[in-house]
């Protein structure tokens, strides 16, 4: 029997110091729980033996919070763990999320032995009075540090993360920021717009009318989104997602499983997965998960199969989100309806107002739909 494709996904809680703006399940954790959660961590990861011999695994990411926080050996036994009960492609995307500061030579090459070929590094903003108001640990100069020994390591598939919309930022400063990550050339970058998070002390800073006064005005902030794709394009960047530029076959194939509705599994405090038709997320709360993961896999046996409304929507809200768009024929291969059926009246209007466009089969948004895409999806809910 062929094996089911599989992504694996890894939530490292821990981190140096919770940055302000993030509503992430993140902590800052001692030695002590930090060898308990990997502990728990590799029960969760046993439970689903009884899946290990369906599926081979094509994609890991290990996120956060920062993995690399852990000690070496830390993750060396989980990866053991997971290697020990799946079955990995030989050209396996294995990605780890870290952050300037908390890497040296001698991690980085162990995390090469290890298996991971991919790093995504978390920079931000090349100003370090951005990364100061962001809460980070690090100067631009330590991811400058950090950067040239990951490719000194050997690592030849490094993404960049980096955020705009910033309390204080102007044009020019994000131009700034993406002009010298692109002079780097790494083969990925990641750049998200500021979202203020209920529960986050930039809230507290910023959802009032006297902080909303410090923040980019809108018109700034769709400069800076429109001046992402233009610039990065003419350094070979093309967009694949709203948010994800990538150089051409470096796109994120983690992120594409997700976007793609391909099947994942999420081990960790807080992580989701998307396994035999079933949606489901681990408890966010300590003391939850630690009995959760005791029986996580006789919880996911129970639970329902996802709802055809549920992934109806679900195949548009993703694969809108891709700059390639969904495909009309896959939709109904994959939900045995036709398309304008279930969805005809919405398209036709949003290829009227400009913000759909149509290829053949291929559905996907305009640059103008893009700009308002999350008021555009709620079109498709059912």
């Amino acid at each position: 029997m062929e094996k089911r494709a599989l992504g694996i996904y890894v939530h490292i809680p821990f981190c140096v110091r919770k940055c302000e703006y993030c509503d992430f399940v993140s902590m800052v954790g001692t030695p002590d729980e930090q060898a308990y959660y990997i502990r728990v961590l590799k029960k969760d990861i046993r439970g689903f033996e009884a899946l290990s011999n369906l599926y081979q695994v094509q994609t890991v990411f290990f996120g956060g919070g920062t993995p690399s926080v852990l000690e070496v050996a830390q993750l060396e036994r989980i990866m053991e763990q997971l290697r020990e009960q799946y079955e990995f492609a030989e050209d396996a995307e294995i990605s780890i999320e870290c952050n300037p500061g908390t890497l040296t030579e001698e991690k980085l090459a162990k995390y090469r032995a290890m298996g991971f070929n991919r790093l995504s590094l978390g920079l931000q903003s090349v100003h370090d009075e951005e990364l100061a108001v962001l809460g980070r640990i690090h100067s631009y100069n330590d991811f400058l540090t950090s950067y040239r020994l990951a490719r000194k390591a050997g690592f030849t598939n490094i993404n960049v993360d980096l955020i705009s919309a910033l309390p204080g930022q102007s044009v020019d400063s994000w131009r700034e920021t993406l002009e010298k990550v692109a002079e780097l050339n790494p083969e990925h970058i990641s750049a998200y717009s500021l979202s203020i998070e209920e529960g986050t002390p930039f809230y507290e800073k910023y959802s009032g009318a006297q902080g909303r006064a410090l923040l980019p005005k809108e018109k700034d902030e769709r400069a800076m989104y429109h001046y992402t794709k233009e610039f990065l394009e003419t350094k070979g960047y093309h967009r694949y997602e709203v948010s994800n530029y990538a150089k051409d076959g470096k796109e994120c194939r983690h992120n594409l499983v997700y976007w793609t509705g391909g099947e994942y599994v999420g081990f960790g405090l807080g992580a989701s997965s998307y396994l035999g038709g079933k949606r489901f997320s681990n408890p966010k709360e300590k003391q939850a998960y630690w009995e959760y993961a005791r029986n996580a896999y006789n919880t996911y046996r129970t639970l329902p199969s996802q709802s055809e409304k549920n992934a109806m929507e679900e195949f548009m809200f993703l694969g809108l989100r891709m700059s390639r768009g969904i495909s009309t024929k896959e939709f109904e291969e994959r939900f045995h309806v036709p398309f304008q059926q279930v969805y005809g009246d919405p398209v036709r209007k949003m290829v009227m107002q400009g913000m759909l466009e149509e290829d053949g089969d291929i559905l996907r948004f305009t640059d103008r739909g893009v700009d308002v895409s999350n008021h555009l999806l709620v079109e498709f809910l059912l």
